[in-house]
Formats: structure tokens, C-alpha cells, sequence
């Protein structure tokens, strides 16, 4: 938790601030029965997991209402704490595995956020009429574009034209090169100082 008080702490609500302290207890707990995050590393959940989905916010400020479809969620990565970050955004966070599903519907109730919706489905079902897709190191950019490029609204309901935001890591020359079209890539490390960052980024694409 310390390390969201050191980068978000200074826009944060009493609500907010609570509800980010909460995640730890609520997915040690679920983590127990359902392994959504890996138990080697359950202790570093604010870095590896939480703060590295709110990156996502320094690349882009979401708008009161604008829909947001988090893809291949998981453990609810990075929906849920982009849901506590922005509680006036509507959330749908999706994947094909139910048991990962359940925990991210139990999380969520657990938190009391009515902005984000669980739902088990394959992507390429997804009914569409989003603002912005988010994901982190689901599938390879190309493939993403074709479950989910046709599913964003055109318009602008943030800081960037709606798009896909996009958590990577390594070496990302060749696969942008194969999605193809206009895409910006943001080193993480250029906000969070932690080595953990050194080497991650957030890839923006839009039309």
C-alpha cells in the first residue's frame, strides 16, 4: 500500500484510499482457494500487480463515464485497481476462465465497486461499444487488434482518442511491426522508479 501513497496518494479519497488498502486481505484470501496471483511473489501484489496496472493511468485520465473493456483479466489485472482509481468509469472485465472470473466478482463485491462488471467470456464474443481496451501481456498485439480493434467506439472519452493501453515488456520492435498501424510505446520506469519497471512498458494504439 506504501507504494500507492507514493505515487497516487496525493489524489486520493478517503474511499479510494480504503479500498486500495483492502486488496491485499481480499486476494490473500481468495488466492487461497483460487490461484489467480503466484504465490511466490503474493507479497510483492502492490508492485507487481497493482501499481504496474495503474501505469495505465499515467499514459491516459479516463472520463466520467467512458467504457473501459479489460481483456483476458485474470486474477482482475488491470481492472480492479483502475476501477478504485477511476470510480466514475464503467469496467468489464472479461476472461475465458471462470474459476478467475469468480474471484475478480468477489474481489470486486468485497471492495463495493459497482463500476466494474465480471464477465466469463471468450474475447472474440464481446459484445463491443468500448471507449478504450485495456490488457497486460495477454496475446501478442496483432491478435488483440483482431479480437478487439472493431469493438472501440472512434471519439475521445480521456486524455488520448479512444484506443488500446496496453501493459508489455522486453522487446516489442517485431510485434508492433507485424500489428501494425499508429501505436506509442511509454517506458514505465519514467514514472515509477522501482527496478522492477526497468523494463516495462504501456503501448497505446489508436486509429
Amino acid at each position: 500500500m506504501e507504494l500507492i501513497e507514493k505515487y497516487f496518494g496525493g489524489e486520493l479519497t478517503p474511499l479510494q484510499r480504503e479500498r486500495f488498502a483492502r486488496l491485499y486481505d481480499l486476494y490473500a484470501e481468495w488466492n487461497a482457494r483460487i490461484n489467480v496471483v503466484s504465490r511466490k511473489d503474493f507479497d510483492s501484489l502492490y508492485l507487481k500487480h497493482v501499481l504496474h496496472s495503474l501505469a495505465i493511468a499515467r499514459v491516459c485520465r479516463f472520463d466520467e463515464g467512458a467504457r473501459v473493456c479489460d481483456v483476458g483479466t485474470g486474477g482482475g489485472f488491470p481492472a480492479v485497481p483502475l476501477a478504485v482509481l477511476f470510480p466514475c468509469v464503467r469496467f468489464t472485465a472479461a476472461d475465458s476462465i471462470g474459476k478467475k472470473i469468480a474471484v475478480v466478482r468477489a474481489v470486486a463485491a468485497g471492495l463495493g465497486l459497482d463500476n466494474l462488471e465480471a464477465v466469463n467470456v471468450r474475447a472474440e464474443t464481446l459484445p463491443g461499444g468500448y471507449d478504450y481496451v485495456v490488457s497486460r501481456a495477454v496475446t501478442e498485439m496483432s491478435v488483440l487488434k483482431g479480437w478487439m480493434w472493431n469493438k472501440i467506439v472512434p471519439g475521445r472519452k480521456g486524455t488520448l482518442p479512444n484506443g488500446m493501453l496496453v501493459l508489455k515488456g522486453g522487446d516489442l520492435a517485431e510485434e508492433l511491426a507485424a500489428a501494425g498501424g499508429r501505436y506509442e510505446v511509454f517506458d514505465i520506469a519514467q514514472w515509477f522508479d522501482e527496478e522492477f519497471f526497468a523494463t516495462k512498458k504501456v503501448v497505446y494504439q489508436t486509429r
